[in-house]
């Protein structure tokens, strides 16, 4: 039961720090160009056409570090579907148990600079990590012998005998009701 309460309390914390914590931002890239966001330095080194199973992808290249060391690759896409008039943005995310980064690249804007929105989302794995420990607190809880019904059982004893009950004529007739 208490492994189920810490879930709620793990969740409330994940909801409430992604929500106050959460950064976004719009930027415009050229390629060799980079940007600080949140600690972390997103440097866009160009975007390269790439074919896919049913789609054409331009797909961008971002290295992501932090305080000089590399911390990610993200490959953010536009596809264009044949099937489809309009383009799909793939997002680009690396998780992590504290936060998630995530590109999504925008359009392009000429001369090799493209849009693209950079987010920061603090305590993401908190949010699906506190369900889990509820459930599996439930699960203990549900599988406690604390928390069953004591019902003795006697081997040699047959079952109680239910009550013999009244025929339906004479029930009828007791209550004055015909």
């Amino acid at each position: 039961m208490t492994l189920a309460h810490l879930g709620v309390g793990v969740f409330i914390v994940g909801v409430t720090a992604s929500s106050i914590y959460s950064v976004e931002k719009d930027v415009r890239f050229a390629p060799g160009e980079s940007i600080e966001f949140s600690g972390y330095t997103f440097s866009f080194d160009g975007v390269v056409e790439v074919p896919g199973p049913n789609y054409i992808a331009e797909r961008a290249h971002f290295s992501v570090t932090s305080k000089g060391q590399p911390v990610a690759t993200l490959k953010p896409e536009k596809r264009h579907y044949s099937s489809q008039a309009k383009p799909m943005t793939e997002a680009a995310i690396n998780a992590g148990v504290g936060r998630d980064l995530y590109v999504a690249l925008g359009e392009s804007l000429g001369d090799g600079s493209w849009s693209a929105r950079v987010y920061y989302k603090p305590f993401q794995r908190w949010i699906w990590f506190g369900p889990i420990l509820m459930v599996l607190g439930g699960i203990l809880a549900a599988t406690d012998r604390r928390y069953r019904a004591d019902v003795p059982h006697h081997k040699n004893q047959p079952p109680p005998r239910p009550e013999q009950q009244l025929p339906l004529d004479s029930a009828v007739a007791d209550t004055g009701r015909s």
